[in-house]
């Protein structure tokens, strides 16, 4: 609060005379000067508001700058992976489509082998026969099922299982035979369908050919 004095001229007659009996000036004026509090208030309020409002964008701008990093670096490091596991199935030959063009059961299929569910996937795959000779091969001394292994697989661990396989269990090539699971329910079929085509994809990633049973 400002307070301003302001004392009115002595009279003339006074002044003049010089005289003992001089008064105070005649008149005080006090003159209150109120500042604009609430105008004030509302400026500040505003201006909290508007300091508020900031911090809030530069804290969304910065989230999202984050989550743009991070994709980034998750990206790359898919892609790295991805080309590792690409690289370790270039080793294997390309496919010999004579070697299996006539198997159609898939029990006489000897390549890997993948069964797609609405959740897991089945891979089968045949392990390499240690001994060379073909004598008594498939006999109760050495039984081609022993040499049968099934896995049961997220989808989302598709690539490293694949890139797993031993080369000897790729005596084909590089193809893999895919089918819908028979065991999947009726209801599941678009799902299952969905994720057939989505191990399809990343099998092509991968450099793997792809016979999908039955053909479409």
């Amino acid at each position: 609060m400002v307070i301003l004095l302001t004392f009115s001229s002595v009279c003339a007659a006074n002044r003049l005379s010089g005289g003992a009996d001089q008064h105070p000036p005649a008149i005080l004026d006090v003159v209150i000067v109120r500042p604009p509090y609430r105008e004030i208030s509302a400026m500040a309020l505003l201006l909290a508001v508007f300091l508020t409002a900031c911090h809030k964008e530069e804290q969304a701008v910065e989230g999202v700058a984050k989550k743009a990093e991070s994709a980034e670096h998750q990206a790359q490091a898919t892609a790295t992976e991805r080309d590792q596991e690409r690289a370790e199935l270039d080793l294997i030959p390309l496919p010999t489509k004579s070697l299996y063009i006539d198997i159609h059961d898939p029990s006489a299929w000897e390549n890997p082998f993948l069964a797609v569910g609405p959740d897991v996937i089945t891979m089968r795959i045949l392990m390499a026969d240690v001994n060379p000779t073909p004598a008594g091969e498939g006999n109760l001394l050495r039984p081609v099922a022993a040499r049968r292994q099934e896995l049961q697989l997220r989808p989302t661990d598709l690539n490293k299982a694949i890139a797993a396989i031993p080369a000897g269990a790729w005596p084909y090539g590089r193809v893999i035979a895919v089918a819908e699971s028979p065991a999947a329910a009726a209801k599941d079929r678009p799902k299952v369908r969905r994720n057939v085509e989505a191990a399809i994809q990343q099998l092509n990633d991968l450099g793997v050919v792809v016979e999908e049973w039955p053909a479409r």
